[in-house]
């Protein structure tokens, strides 16, 4: 008889090896810029984690403040103080760190953490893109480590989990990133779709600008207000372009208008492109249906219905509709995602648990809050 109290977690690596992780045992985890939205949520996520214990938690603005103060939804189950950002006191608290600070503030702490032999994920732009002078052209300075850029691995499990399984640096995909890119893999793996002409036409919640004060996402600014914003310019652009490339194994471009919404958090993606041959509803769907059936967190929807926002917050899923309009042989790909859980901290959290042989879905096997 296993109890409770003596082992934390068990985790079947094969048909005959067992894995038993004792409470010495539990990962020790830290988690770097903790007290914004990416930061709550994956304190949120990690608390119940079998294999995981929150060792360190840091944050500039509420350093020495307990974090339950911060966020008294944490209280009675989470005590520890913030710290000070002391990079080389910080990397002896911890094995794994979750970097959630802002790019380019990011980058010179991921790379003193992966020289400390530190495994990371890097919730900040930093190191999403390969060349280095695409980040300088749209995060307008140029990066301070680009040896990294190449070593970093582009973490969406779904397509590219046999990298994350070797990797010390995986690079947290935008929330944007992940919903369009999950929703668009089956069609350009395949080669269904002409790839000129792709529009991504998508809305998030007020919470994917962060937690700091801005006056554009106060309440009476965004109350009652839907609106389109950084037009054919927005950040995640070319992560998406690089990711959707690789798929399809030629020079992707695509045409991203997003909007900002007023609701709390999600992402919904409307995607539009040519298909190449004649194709129906149900014949996309299945080949949808059998590009991610193994995966956990995908979830198909049936022929004419689509992905709702509420249907995902705060879990780590990822809805996809689809539809083909027979008259124009256009399909259209929804996708909806919570985009602090499954478009930042559950993916990030999905990614660590891969990184370090913990079944997939620990922390992050919630139902989503449909009320």
């Amino acid at each position: 008889m296993v109890y409770p109290s003596l082992f934390y977690f068990i985790k079947r690596v094969t048909w005959s090896k067992i894995i038993v992780r004792t409470e010495s045992a539990m990962l020790k985890v830290g988690i770097i810029g903790a007290t914004g939205y990416t930061g709550l949520e994956l304190i949120r996520c990690l608390i119940k984690h079998p294999g995981v214990e929150i060792t360190s938690l840091t944050s500039q603005t509420y350093e020495g403040m307990q974090i339950s103060r911060v966020f008294p939804s944490l209280t009675k189950n989470i005590e520890l103080n913030c710290l000070s950002l002391n990079e080389k006191e910080i990397t002896r608290t911890a094995d794994f760190f979750f970097v959630a600070l802002p790019h380019q503030t990011a980058m010179t702490v991921v790379v003193q953490l992966v020289e400390q032999k530190k495994k990371v994920v890097d919730l900040s732009a930093d190191f999403r893109l390969k060349d280095p002078l695409i980040y300088e052209r749209w995060y307008g300075k140029r990066h301070s480590s680009p040896q990294l850029l190449q070593e970093a691995i582009y973490g969406i499990p779904e397509l590219n989990r046999n990298n994350i399984e070797r990797a010390t640096l995986v690079a947290n995909p935008g929330c944007y990133s992940t919903g369009i890119i999950l929703a668009l893999a089956p069609l350009l793996k395949n080669r269904l779709i002409d790839v000129n002409g792709i529009i991504v036409d998508a809305k998030s919640g007020v919470s994917g600008a962060g937690r700091s004060l801005n006056l554009t996402t106060q309440f009476t600014e965004i109350n009652e207000k839907a609106c389109a914003y950084k037009v054919f310019e927005h950040r995640h652009t070319p992560e998406i372009e690089q990711e959707l490339s690789v798929l399809a194994q030629e020079k992707i471009i695509i045409s991203f208008v997003p909007h900002l919404i007023p609701v709390n958090r999600g992402i919904l993606s409307n995607i539009y492109s040519n298909l190449k041959e004649r194709l129906t509803t149900e014949k996309l769907l299945c080949v949808y249906q059998e590009f991610y059936q193994k995966q956990k967190f995908i979830r198909i929807c049936p022929i004419d219905s689509f992905p709702d926002l509420s249907q995902v917050r705060a879990s780590n899923f990822c809805d996809i509709g689809i539809k083909v309009d027979p008259k124009t042989n256009l399909v259209v790909v929804v996708s909806a995602i919570d985009n602090l859980v499954k478009g930042a901290s559950g993916q990030a959290i999905q990614n660590m648990n891969i990184m370090e042989d913990f079944p997939e879905e620990s922390g992050i096997d919630d139902v989503p809050l449909s009320l």
